[in-house]
């Protein structure tokens, strides 16, 4: 047998270097055998999964082929899967994830960023017992009555937010809160405008209101939708026009290079010129709002300079606006540093809108915001059948105790630093890693062809990555206009020993990857 294969890559193996020479047809096939062999034994080496005390139940469900036959016929076809043999999920357990035939996972993608103190069936034990105890007493009944639960838990929860924002709207998802924010905002101001970002902008919803805050192509159906959104130049200081490296408030800065001086952020200044010329020419004098996630989350965890949101929110007001933070992702303590992801920003928003790891995958949700806002909405009847239910405002508060209590946020910050400072040396490593950002277990890692061109990594790329975590039992998310950016938002129960199986697996799978386009 003979091959010719051409130079490629350099591997990194072991701390020794093996350089892919032009192999001739006269080489020993002996040879290229055992160097192959080599590489592959090197890369499949899995990292070592840390200890977990828990044993799941037996699956007895229907046999997988079945599962997959009706998943086939009788769901939308709209409803995707991940992976190319799709996960059949079973139990679950803090941070872990089993499979049908018992397979552990670490999961950090929480259920796209929703599991916040504890995974799935077996969930964290405080949330589990308050939910049971309800069950038992009163499982439902519309919030025209009162029950103990619902002003328990929005007191609770208006107790860790800043005056003014003090009156709550529970509702049932993130689409129908910020679906209910833009309504809000456009009673209270008599102006219909908002603005959003464009191009890799944020994820809002997909309701017909929120479909025009939503600048990703993917979601877009060709039917109205979203009228009077306006959208804005995305300040990404990554694969935006401007950016260097002091520009976000990261424990993990751009590689570009930045020619500011001493407090003084040129990218802002720019972006902050388009956004005032969006509001010169695209919009009216008068506007309803603006929104924006903290931290993006389904564009792959975008941060913005520094200064940014606050001055665009002094924009905003100065035309009649209301501003409107979404903590759909970044709430809850996820940032670490700060319980909200706008209190990192030195910001007070006009309305907030909260989802996710609310009810730490239970279907909850909520719009607060001030008492003048609150009482222009209440001139006509507005009602929400399941928003503020027994259960949900149990488990609701019973998240809260559990983040206060096992000092997640605090978790968020520690762990979360400590993951992004090591992706941080992969980036360093690997030519393909062309930015590692975000803060506390809000994480982005984007990936390219070189970090000169920053064009994406090819799509068939990606998902080889994402299948090689996988299969050595890591679940981790995708995101970014072009699929580009692997997002790590995990349960902030994780720990340092599961960071540290997180980065050597996502090490080996880079390693294969090289390895397979390189021949």
């Amino acid at each position: 047998m003979s091959l010719t294969f051409k130079i490629r890559k350099t591997f990194v193996v072991s701390q020794s270097i093996l350089f892919i020479h032009i192999i001739s047809p006269s080489l020993d096939d002996a040879i290229l055998v055992f160097r192959q062999q080599e590489l592959k034994n090197s890369f499949s080496m899995q990292a070592k999964m840390p200890p977990c005390d828990f044993s799941p139940e037996k699956y007895e469900s229907y046999p997988y082929e079945h599962m997959l036959k009706i998943r086939k016929q009788n769901l939308s076809p709209a409803l995707l899967t991940c992976y190319k043999k799709p996960l059949l999920l079973h139990q679950g357990h803090m941070q872990w994830l089993f499979d049908y035939e018992g397979r552990r996972y670490l999961d950090l993608f929480a259920g796209i960023v929703t599991v916040s103190v504890g995974l799935f069936l077996t969930t964290h034990r405080k949330v589990t017992a308050a939910a049971q105890k309800q069950l038992g007493r009163l499982w439902h009944t519309s919030n025209i009555y009162m029950h103990p639960s619902i002003q328990e838990y929005v007191e609770k929860l208006t107790a860790l937010l800043p005056d003014p924002l003090k009156v709550v709207y529970l509702t049932n998802s993130g689409s129908e809160a910020n679906d209910l924010a833009m309504f809000m905002a456009r009673l209270y101001t008599r102006n219909f405008d908002f603005i959003c970002f464009r191009h890799r902008g944020g994820y809002h919803g997909a309701s017909p209101y929120t479909l025009g805050l939503t600048s990703i192509g993917s979601y877009k159906h060709g039917v109205a939708n979203g009228f009077g959104c306006q959208t804005t130049m995305l300040p990404d200081v990554f694969r935006g026009l401007w950016g260097g490296s002091h520009c976000r408030d990261s424990p993990v800065q751009t590689i570009r290079k930045c020619s500011c001086s001493q407090g003084c952020c040129e990218a802002n200044d720019r972006y902050i010129e388009q956004f005032n010329d969006t509001l010169s020419t695209c919009v009216p004098k008068a506007i309803a709002g603006f929104i924006a996630e903290p931290i993006q989350g389904v564009n792959g965890a975008v941060q913005y300079p520094k200064r940014f949101l606050k001055e665009a929110f002094r924009l905003v007001r100065e035309r009649g606006g209301v501003c409107v933070a979404d903590e759909v992702q970044t709430g809850f303590g996820r940032t670490g540093s700060h319980f909200w992801g706008f209190q990192t920003h030195d910001v007070v928003p006009d309305i907030v809108t909260l989802a996710k790891g609310i009810g730490n995958g239970f279907p909850m949700a909520a719009v607060i915001t001030t008492s003048e806002i609150a009482n222009s909405f209440a001139q006509n009847l507005h009602f929400n059948t399941f928003g503020g239910n027994p259960m949900a405002c149990v488990v609701g508060s019973a998240v809260l105790d559990a983040i206060a209590e096992d000092g997640l946020q605090k978790n968020s910050e520690e762990v979360g630093t400590y993951m992004l400072l090591e992706f941080a040396k992969l980036r360093d490593e690997f030519e393909i890693i062309g930015d590692v950002r975000g803060k506390g277990l809000m994480i982005g890692i984007e990936m390219v062809k070189n970090k000169d061109s920053r064009q994406p990594l090819p799509v068939e790329e990606m998902s080889q990555i994402w299948e090689n975590c996988k299969d050595m039992g890591l679940l981790i998310g995708r995101g970014g206009l072009y699929n580009q950016t692997f997002r790590l938002k995990p349960p902030m129960c994780i720990t340092k020993q599961d960071a540290d199986f997180a980065v050597k697996v996502f090490h080996a799978a880079l390693m294969r990857h090289l390895q397979e386009t390189a021949i």
